[in-house]
Formats: C-alpha cells, sequence, structure tokens
C-alpha cells in the first residue's frame, strides 16, 4: 500500500499524458501522422512476434555490450585521472571533446567502417555513455573530503588503502547515477545507430514501418524501448538501495 501511494503522483502524471495524447490524436484523426496511445498499443500486440523475437534482442544486445564497454572505459578513465593529476590533465580535455562530436554524423561513419555489423552500432553507444560514467564517478574521487584521507594517512594509510576504503565507497553513489543516466543513453546510442543502417533491431524496424507510413508501427518499438530502459533503470535502483545502506534518503 505505501509502494502504491508514493507513485501515485507519477502514475497520474502519466495518465494526464496519455489522456491528452488520445485527445490530439483523435482531434488530428490521421494515424499514419500521430496514431492514439490505444492504436500503439493494439500494434505492439500485432507485431509482438518480430519485435519481441527478433528486434528487441538485437537491440538488447547492442546496449547491454556498449554499455559494459562503457562501464570498464568509463572506471578505468576516472581511476587513472584521479591516480595521476597529469594524467587528468591530459584526459580530461579529450573526454570534454569528445561529446561535442554530434551522434549523427559519426554513426554513418561507422556503418562505412564496419557495416552492419555489431560492432557500428556498439561504437555508438560507447561514444554516448562512456562520458557520463567517467566524469560522474571521477567527481565521486574528488568529493572525498580531504580532512578524512589527511586523517587515514597519520593511521599509517598508503594510497590504495585510501583509495578502497575511503574514494571508492565515496564514488559509489556517483557510479549508480552514472549507471542510470547511461543506460537510457545506451538505448538512444543503438536506436540512432540501428535507425542510419541495420539489418535488425528496434530503430531499425521504427525505420522500415516509417517507409510504409503506419504510424502506430512506428512509435510501437519506441514504446518497447522506452519501458525495456525504464525496467532496467528501475532494477539499477533496487540494486542501489540494497548495495548503499548508509544513505538516508534511501
Amino acid at each position: 500500500m505505501k509502494y502504491l501511494k508514493e507513485h501515485i503522483p507519477s502514475a497520474s502524471v502519466v495518465m494526464g499524458l496519455l489522456v491528452f495524447w488520445q485527445i490530439v490524436a483523435m482531434i488530428i484523426d490521421a494515424a499514419y501522422i500521430l496514431p492514439s496511445p490505444i492504436g500503439v498499443l493494439v500494434r505492439l500486440w500485432e507485431l509482438r512476434e518480430p519485435l519481441f523475437l527478433v528486434h528487441l534482442p538485437a537491440t538488447a544486445g547492442v546496449t547491454s555490450f556498449g554499455l559494459l564497454v562503457s562501464v570498464v572505459l568509463g572506471l578505468g578513465l576516472a581511476c587513472l585521472m584521479d591516480w595521476n593529476p597529469k594524467i587528468e590533465k591530459a584526459l580530461y580535455p579529450v573526454i570534454i571533446a569528445s561529446q561535442t562530436i554530434p551522434t549523427t554524423a559519426i554513426a554513418p561513419l561507422f556503418i562505412l567502417w564496419f557495416g552492419y555489423s555489431i560492432w557500428s552500432k556498439v561504437l555508438v553507444t560507447i561514444l554516448i555513455t562512456f562520458f557520463p560514467i567517467a566524469i560522474t564517478v571521477f567527481d565521486g574521487f574528488k568529493s572525498t573530503k580531504r580532512e578524512m584521507e589527511e586523517l587515514l594517512i597519520t593511521y599509517g594509510a598508503t594510497k590504495r588503502d585510501i583509495f578502497f576504503k575511503l574514494k571508492l565507497p565515496t564514488a559509489l553513489p556517483n557510479f549508480f547515477s552514472a549507471i542510470k543516466i547511461a543506460i537510457p543513453l545506451s538505448v538512444i546510442g543503438a536506436a540512432i545507430a540501428e535507425w542510419l543502417g541495420a539489418q535488425a533491431g528496434l530503430g531499425y524496424f521504427s525505420k522500415r514501418m516509417m517507409t510504409q507510413l503506419d504510424g502506430a508501427g512506428v512509435f510501437a518499438p519506441i514504446v518497447l524501448l522506452s519501458v525495456v530502459a525504464m525496467l532496467a533503470v528501475w532494477l539499477v535502483t533496487k540494486l542501489e538501495q540494497k548495495i548503499i545502506t548508509w544513505r538516508k534518503e534511501l
């Protein structure tokens, strides 16, 4: 009961948006431009076999693999920058610069280099997601109080001890925040790459439906992507609550 009460405000907002969407769709009365939510759900059910058995696994594979590489790369860069200030000065501007490259501009190049293989889509996903992980975790390392470090040093703690016993626990909430940011971005990156060039995936399927002027078919994979991303973020949030038990707000 308490869980339901906590989610009444968000559920009310979602229902309000869906009702507004339904009304606007009925006024426009052109499903190929703006299908109704009911029409999208019906189309999602009709297309359930290709969506769930073919295209969702393809997008999930790209997203999962790209996100995994981004976590390893982002954590590695954050640790390196925290370990050595010179490395920080060398890498930080490069990491920032990588985010100034428009995804829609670089994605066709990846497709040109790697074709329609998984690597072109994984690279787009990595390019979008490693940045929030690296920067957020690095900021978590930097948020460690200097007084605590000095206290540990007086007790004879080494740089390794300070990292694992102080900095790592301090940065753990930042890490989970970065993952919750990166999950939707990874989904967006995979969808963009599939939209520009792929043979399977929800982004590819949505583009194919657009060529057929099937508005509900275009929205169906998008809705499915959103639901999967929200479920993944919810699972990470639950895992965070289990691990970070010292945060009062949790």
